[in-house]
Formats: structure tokens, C-alpha cells, sequence
């Protein structure tokens, strides 16, 4: 798919989506976000919000869904509920969002002759199997409803480019992180809520003994792989992983914010949540083959990039007299 496209961002409003629809106007796109704001903040897309086309909907309205895929070349689904230990509590509102979410954005793209679709998949769908690192062959045993639902998410996608002929993609994240992430998001945020509050000389939260370890991925790559499923020659329902390939624990994370903020601030541990995973480590190699994959930003340079994102945004919050009286 060459050339400027005319692209959908589902949940275009969120910490991804927004960076994804930022990215799309820099290239040249012509970008329209669907976001029913539950989970976004339009406030990230205030320095393009002249250049795309906004509508303030839930994927689950057909009206406005079908409204919002017409005269598209391309969807980037990204609209999800994403909070395992939330999921747990309310697994039919996931299903709902999530699951017939996805397979409502696919029958409006079939109706609307919508030929790709790039879906935000989950590294959940591989649960608590030891082998690592996780590959996209190994049996998915997901272990949360929200786990579930996007690993429905991915069935769909692969069975509509089967099927139906569109051309399909999942990519499956690990752990994605960066500026304009919600420290207080249901979602994983555990770097933006371990990097702001120790930018306020406060003891991080830890659950469990935070030796668990996640192959953590700066927004970046994540975008990269977007654009790079956008302009590939052909897809076909392909499920690919998109992460580092490095494995990180929690505790490496807090120690690593001392060393760059030049603090010695201990965390304090609490318990474990529910639904998470012990281990999670990414092998990306098929990435790089389907899609030449292939990631820019490394966690320590990412995480550098955040704190310094974090921190100037405090320092905006705090205003020119407050920033002169505290340093």
C-alpha cells in the first residue's frame, strides 16, 4: 500500500493510538480517530488536532463505526479495554469491548471494502507457559479474561483474511511504554508509575518481589511496526510479536531510575495481582522476516526518553514560580 492513505485509528485518543495517529500525520496520511473517550484523553492529539478528523464514538455504535470506516484504505485497531487484574473483575464488559469490539470493526471493513486491518494484540495470550522466549507457534494459554479476549481478537483477524480475503495483522505487544502513558492507566503502566514517583521523591510500588520480568517496548517500535504493516506488500491474518527481545525485571527498572535521576529511593513491595504472569521474554524474529521488524529504541534509552518526558511534564504542573522556588 504506497502512497498517502486514508487510515482509522480505533482508540485513537489512548497512549498508543495517539502516537500512532501523530505518526500517520507526519507521513503525510490522512488519519479519522474513533474514540468513545472511557478509556483516552483527546489531549493527546492537541498538536494535530487540525489535522485529523475526530469522532467521538464507541466502536460498538455500528452507526458511527460504519460512518467512521468509509472511504478508508486502512485500519489501525487499537481500541481495547486493557487492565488484566480489571478484566478479572469484569470479564463480560472485556468481551463486549474487546472481542465483539474487534469483530464489529471487521464486519464494518468488509461492508465499507476495507481491505487491511493491523489489530493490537496482546504477548498475554502466551499466559504463564515457562518457555522462553515466547514464540508465535507455541499453544496460546491465556490466563485472564482480558488475555482471552484479544487472543479472540487475533482468531478473528486470521479467519476474516481466510475467509473474506481482507488483509490481516496482529501484533502482538510486549509491554509497551513511553511518553504520554497514564501513570494511574489500568494498563501496565508500572514504568510511568515507578518513574513519577520517584521524580517525587517518592518509594516506587513494587507487587510482588519484583523479580518479574517483562520484555518492556518503547512506543518507537511499536509505531514502526504500524507503518511498516501499512505499507507491506501483502498480509494474510499473520500474528507476529513486537517487542526488544530483552528480558527486564521490575527491580532492574527502579534501580536504573536511580542511577539516571541520581537518587537512592528504596521501593516497597506489596502483593502480586492477580492475572499476571511471572516471565515474559519476546523472540522476534518472525517480526523481522514478515514485516522487517526490527526495534530502534532499547529499553535504557527508552526509559531515559520517559523520565525526561515525565519530569518536564511535572515541571509544566508546577508553573514558573513554583519551578524557580523548587529547582
Amino acid at each position: 500500500m504506497n502512497g498517502a492513505k486514508t487510515v482509522l485509528v480505533s482508540g485513537g485518543a489512548g497512549f498508543i493510538g495517539s502516537h500512532l495517529a501523530r505518526a500517520l500525520v507526519a507521513r503525510g496520511d490522512r488519519v479519522r480517530v474513533i474514540d468513545d473517550l472511557s478509556r483516552g484523553d483527546r489531549s493527546r492529539l492537541a498538536d494535530i488536532a487540525g489535522k485529523i478528523q475526530f469522532i467521538h464514538a464507541s466502536i460498538l455504535d455500528r452507526e458511527a463505526l460504519a460512518a467512521a470506516v468509509r472511504g478508508v484504505d486502512a485500519i489501525l485497531h487499537q481500541g481495547a479495554w486493557v487492565s488484566v487484574a480489571h478484566s478479572v473483575e469484569h470479564p463480560a464488559e472485556y468481551h463486549e469491548i474487546n472481542a465483539t469490539g474487534t469483530l464489529r470493526v471487521l464486519e464494518a471493513a468488509r461492508a465499507a471494502g476495507v481491505k487491511r486491518i493491523i489489530y493490537a494484540s496482546s504477548s498475554s495470550a502466551y499466559g504463564e507457559s515457562p518457555e522462553l522466549p515466547k514464540r508465535e507457534s507455541m499453544r496460546a494459554l491465556p490466563i485472564s479474561p482480558y488475555a482471552v479476549t484479544k487472543y479472540t481478537g487475533e482468531l478473528y483477524m486470521t479467519v476474516y483474511a481466510v475467509v473474506y480475503g481482507l488483509q490481516t495483522l496482529s501484533l502482538r505487544y510486549f509491554n509497551v511504554f513511553g511518553p504520554h502513558q497514564d501513570p494511574k492507566s489500568l494498563y501496565g503502566a508500572a514504568i510511568p508509575a515507578i518513574v513519577t514517583r520517584m521524580l517525587r521523591g517518592q518509594r516506587p510500588i513494587i507487587h510482588g518481589d519484583g523479580e518479574q520480568t517483562r520484555d518492556f517496548c518503547y512506543i518507537d517500535n511499536v509505531v514502526q511496526a504500524n507503518l511498516l504493516g501499512l505499507d507491506a506488500p501483502s498480509l494474510g491474518g499473520e500474528v507476529v510479536n513486537i517487542a526488544c527481545g530483552q528480558r527486564v525485571s521490575i527491580n532492574q527498572i527502579w534501580r536504573l531510575c536511580n542511577q539516571i535521576m541520581g537518587t537512592d529511593i528504596q521501593p516497597e513491595y506489596g502483593p502480586p495481582r492477580p492475572g499476571d504472569v511471572r516471565d515474559s521474554l519476546a523472540d522476534i524474529s518472525l517480526a523481522q522476516r514478515v514485516l522487517g521488524y526490527r526495534p530502534t529504541v532499547l529499553f535504557e534509552e527508552g526509559l531515559r526518553r520517559s523520565i525526561a518526558w515525565y519530569r518536564a511534564q511535572m515541571q509544566d504542573a508546577l508553573g514558573p514560580d513554583q519551578r524557580c522556588q523548587g529547582g
